[in-house]
């Protein structure tokens, strides 16, 4: 027998370390040759490392969150039978291969939620060495089960916590298991000891890993080098609402438009006026770079957390374009299929909770831009308009408040309040944002 040393390989061009998300083996455990190892994220990517080679696991580098060297030791198999040398050999170039065929898959798509090994391509196979004396299978790993249920790592985590097999959640759609998924179960179940109504719940530690962890350390630099501050403007959308839903009566085959299209076309329209909130901080080189285009950010909620991706050239988009667009990047990020390039870049962000977004809310920048803005939920209520003879009437009007957060390093009180009055101008009177 000889001991394999198996290391973290190249997941990606200019990646120095990974993260563990996720082992789907332990120490003794036997794996075959393409098996599905461990998850490991760098840069909101996360990949599926398989095994070069055949044999039992006699060490692993690290728990799950640590960050481990690319070409660091991963973890170590102790290859049987004879030749076994001559297969590790080999095996480290198969494991050059794989590495390179998953930084290609990296590139090209997040999977920032577990699916299932397809096997390393274009490995060659090596010598198969002499068959061993046939031993009794040991019991497969829990880890092992769970891999074979589409879910995120947050979800197989709390499953673990509760001591609920994943194979038993009935998925509400698409076949991946949600929280919300779980929800049910635990209800459903409620009788059986899972989260029995009545119950006190006891204590959780949850380990911040992956994605989660990532955005707590994005939004902790944030806060830590911004100075923050955050203006809020009210803004009647009752013309507003009322054009959108004409020119969705009218739309035939183009794709149904949300308030989100109109609002950044009022963004982009207000933007040449007002550059220092289109611009991006280096607070290192103490530059700030201001942008003749934007490209806008668009927070998302997934399941796996917070993701950004970006509209590129969202000013040289009409309404409709906007539409398909955001459409289309929404779904790559709550797939986990949107691509680096999708998810960085952005010289401005906009982040809605849609109708959680409450009264108002005070966003945290998305560094090393300087402002984001939040609108937030539409809400009807009597006001005093204009009765068209001098006069006022009381009306029922549908009215949204506008926040934007600014680095005050970069943006003054007054240039910020002002972009948001020209935006204001724009969405209360809406024809305008048809106008070129």
């Amino acid at each position: 027998m000889a001991k394999f040393i198996f290391k973290m390989p190249d997941v990606g061009e200019g990646v120095a370390e990974a993260e563990v998300v996720e082992w789907h083996v332990k120490v003794g455990d036997r794996v075959e040759e393409d098996q599905h190892l461990v998850d490991v994220m760098t840069d909101k990517a996360t990949i599926d490392i398989e095994s070069p080679v055949a044999g039992t696991v006699v060490d692993v580098a690290g728990e799950v969150g640590d960050v481990i060297a690319i070409g660091s030791m991963l973890l170590v198999i102790e290859v049987e039978g004879e030749g076994a040398a001559d297969r590790e050999a080999e095996a480290e170039g198969d494991a050059e291969e794989q590495a390179e065929a998953e930084a290609e898959a990296a590139a090209e798509q997040i999977e920032d939620e577990m699916s299932d090994a397809d096997g390393a391509e274009g490995s060659e196979e090596p010598d198969p060495a002499p068959a061993p004396a046939p031993a009794p299978a040991p019991a497969p790993a829990p880890a092992a089960v769970h891999a074979k249920v589409l879910a995120s790592p947050a979800v197989r985590q709390r499953a673990r916590d509760l001591g609920v097999d994943l194979a038993e959640v009935k998925p509400a759609e698409d076949g991946r298991v949600r929280h919300g998924d779980l929800d049910a179960f635990l209800a459903y179940n409620a009788g059986s000891g899972f989260g029995a109504a009545g119950k006190v719940r006891g204590d959780e530690v949850i380990k911040v890993i992956g994605l989660r962890k990532r955005i707590a350390q994005n939004m902790a630099a944030a806060k830590r080098h911004i100075p923050h501050f955050t203006y809020v403007e009210e803004c009647d959308v009752t013309d507003l609402e009322t054009l959108r839903a004409q020119l969705n009566a009218a739309r035939g085959d183009k794709p149904k438009l949300t308030l989100l299209p109109l609002l950044i076309t009022a963004i982009c329209k207000t933007i040449p006026d007002f550059p220092m909130i289109n611009a991006r901080y280096d607070d290192e080189a103490n530059v700030v770079t201001r942008y003749g285009s934007v490209h806008l950010g668009m927070a998302a909620q997934t399941d796996n957390g917070l993701m950004v991706p970006v509209i590129r050239d969202a000013q040289s988009r009409n309404l409709w374009q906007l539409a398909r667009e955001i459409g289309r990047l929404a779904e790559a990020a709550r797939t986990g299929k949107a691509t680096s390039e999708e998810l960085s870049g952005s010289t401005l962000t906009i982040t809605s909770l849609g109708p959680l977004g409450g009264v108002a809310t005070t966003p945290v920048i998305n560094r090393p831009e300087v402002a984001i803005i939040g609108p937030n939920r539409i809400v009807e209520r009597p006001m005093f308009v204009s009765d068209g003879m001098g006069g006022e009437r009381i009306a029922k009007r549908k009215l949204m408040n506008i926040s934007i957060s600014c680095d005050h390093r970069v943006v003054d009180g007054h240039d910020a309040a002002s972009f948001v009055q020209g935006m204001k101008k724009l969405i209360e009177t809406p024809a305008l944002l048809l106008v070129d």
